[in-house]
């Protein structure tokens, strides 16, 4: 028998707040979410030591520009942007053209990678070999199951555990579940780890592309918001100046979860804290 110190197993202070039910949210909380497309908090001035090597690391991927590049994001654009969305062949590619106050907003790869500056190859893949990823997997040291098709991010060393949490919420389709991640959202881990080919702004297109084969929210029909500041940063390039109307506007903007300084250290105190379980658990 393998008894654990009373500490380690210590119950949570407080009671658990009563969900809210779906019928009593609103559109937006509906639609959308805010740990959804977020921001990312990579540590500017270094002062997370245990974070450093990957935050460092992560400022100077080519990821760097899309995780951290905040706009006002208003939820009247995108809303309309997916009410009118529709999957188009334009020269011969497909495209998906929405439409926003009378004017046609385009999303495709390369407009995905010119805006989000990911530096893709045309050419690259949007998926690596299943086998590659086990691979990276095993020698990461993963204590997870890797067969698996989810794998939790508190499997992983610190490390790691902090670049697929900022790819879940700021890169990937996830709109709850955010410690679990899909294999296609590892491999895509992996291979900007190991620097292998591999085209962000594909993945993130394919990911809008089957949001378009979903039949909505059973409450309102329509879809969900995915990649909100993302489209945001597409109309205000090629729409410039027509979202100054509602710059006054604050009730329009859509309310994104921010991750900080305080949540990056919380992180780490998870961490600590899943450790000394493990130790009290053998000693007793």
């Amino acid at each position: 028998m393998v008894l654990v110190h009373r500490k380690c197993m210590a119950p949570k202070e407080g009671k658990r707040k009563p969900a809210t039910k779906k019928e009593n949210k609103t559109e937006e909380e509906i639609m959308s979410e805010k740990r959804h497309n977020q921001i990312a908090y990579l540590d500017p001035e270094e002062q997370l030591a245990e974070l450093k090597d990957i935050t460092k690391w992560t400022r100077e991927s080519r990821i760097n520009y899309a995780v951290t590049f905040s706009t006002p994001v208003y939820k009247s654009l995108i809303k309309a942007f997916w009410d009118f969305a529709s999957v188009v062949q334009l020269d011969g590619k497909d495209v998906i053209r929405g439409r926003v106050n009378n004017l046609d907003v385009i999303v495709s790869p390369d407009i995905l990678n010119e805006v989000l500056q990911l530096q893709d190859h045309p050419d690259a893949p949007d998926s690596i070999p299943i086998m590659c990823t086990r691979g990276f997997l095993l020698r990461m040291k993963c204590t997870g199951d890797i067969f698996s098709t989810q794998i939790n991010k508190g499997d992983m060393p610190l490390r790691y555990k902090f670049l697929l949490h900022v790819l879940i919420q700021c890169l990937s389709n996830r709109r709850a579940g955010y410690d679990m991640a899909g294999n296609d959202l590892v491999g895509f881990m992996v291979a900007l780890v190991l620097n292998n080919p591999f085209s962000i702004s594909k993945y993130i297109f394919g990911n809008m592309k089957e949001n378009m084969t979903r039949t909505g929210s059973r409450i309102t029909g329509n879809k969900f918001w995915m990649y909100p500041r993302f489209l945001q940063m597409i109309m205000n390039i090629q729409h410039p100046g027509r979202q100054q109307r509602y710059s006054e506007d604050r009730s329009d903007e859509l309310q994104f979860f921010k991750d900080n300084q305080e949540s990056c250290a919380q992180k780490i105190q998870r961490k600590r804290s899943s450790k000394k379980v493990v130790r009290c658990a053998r000693k007793h």
